[in-house]
């Protein structure tokens, strides 16, 4: 699975599996694009590992994979007999000029898993639904199987989605569904370009414009954070409670994150709390207020500066 990954992923293979994740990492050095030699390497290196897991566009880095890259982890796939799971929540909320394909549309031969959904497409709360494509099911014994299984699990669950599954037909096949959405996609075109365009030359960050989803995730260069550094809170008990939070041995990305609320009311989080050792922090790109979004991000870029040098 990828790296920085949702801990949902990560919590749920480990949980399944009972066994460690193995992790291909998103270059950050790269605007956060897979090494995919690396992929093949970990694929060949672990006989254990028997599926890829692609998250596209990519949640927490807002990384969108080409066509080509997808097609590449395709031919891996097929070459080293592994089936292939492909979270596309975010498949059409893509921008910035960038495109990319579906599973469906490069999968051929090879057994796979389409995971999508309505949650990040409908403005409708309570309604979650999402629902899984799956392609060759029937071209590998252990592959169905292991599908079997999942049907089996789901179907001894009894909360149904029955209202959203008769809603989505209706709803993305109205003539006002498509400039809705493309409006919104919009929207996340709009704030992502703010985001980049405040961040980008602070120094002690690694800064890829977002171009899918809407989310953006932010790296501190190396040996720029410490424990000794802080921002100014003016509320004593936050204060105290923020400086009591700090004083346990926590990842510096965190340390900033707190500080970085006390004193400001932004909240962001850490991106430690992705699987992975590199710092920094991950927002969203939901702001409806595109002047309150750039007033944020330019105090966001200001803070970073003043806690960095607080202690250099």
């Amino acid at each position: 699975m990828p790296e920085p990954t949702y801990s949902t992923h990560l919590l749920a293979e480990v949980l399944h599996a009972s066994f460690p994740p193995n992790t291909y990492r998103m270059n950050p050095y790269r605007d956060w694009a897979p090494d995919i030699r690396e992929l093949e390497q970990k694929v060949r290196s672990y006989k254990s590992i028997v599926g890829i897991l692609v998250i596209n566009p990519d949640n927490p880095t807002g990384f969108v994979h080409s066509p080509e890259a997808l097609q590449q982890i395709v031919k891996i796939a097929r070459e080293y007999d592994l089936f292939l799971i492909f979270d596309e929540t975010y498949i059409n909320i893509v921008y910035n000029g960038k495109s990319t394909v579906s599973l469906s549309e490069i999968i051929e031969d090879v057994p796979a898993i389409s995971m999508k959904g309505i949650s990040k497409e409908f403005p409708w709360p309570g309604s979650r639904c999402g629902w899984m494509e799956v392609y060759n099911v029937h071209k590998d014994e252990k592959f169905e199987r292991y599908f079997n299984t999942i049907v089996n699990q789901k179907m001894s669950e009894v909360c149904s989605t029955t209202l959203p599954q008769m809603a989505i037909p209706k709803i993305v096949t109205h003539p006002e569904y498509k400039k809705y959405l493309d409006s919104r996609v919009r929207h996340y075109e709009k704030l992502s370009n703010i985001a980049y365009n405040s961040l980008k030359d602070v120094p002690y960050l690694i800064v890829n414009r977002s171009n899918g989803a809407f989310y953006m995730s932010v790296v501190f260069n190396e040996a720029s954070l410490n424990d000794r550094q802080k921002l100014h809170i003016k509320q004593p008990e936050i204060r105290e409670y923020v400086e009591k939070l700090v004083s346990e041995r926590i990842e510096f990305d965190k340390r900033f994150v707190y500080y970085l609320l006390g004193s400001t009311g932004i909240c962001v989080v850490p991106l430690t709390s992705f699987f992975t050792s590199v710092p920094g922090f991950r927002m969203t790109l939901l702001d409806r207020d595109a002047d309150k979004f750039e007033y944020v991000m330019k105090t966001l870029a200001e803070k970073t500066v003043e806690y960095i040098e607080s202690a250099h």
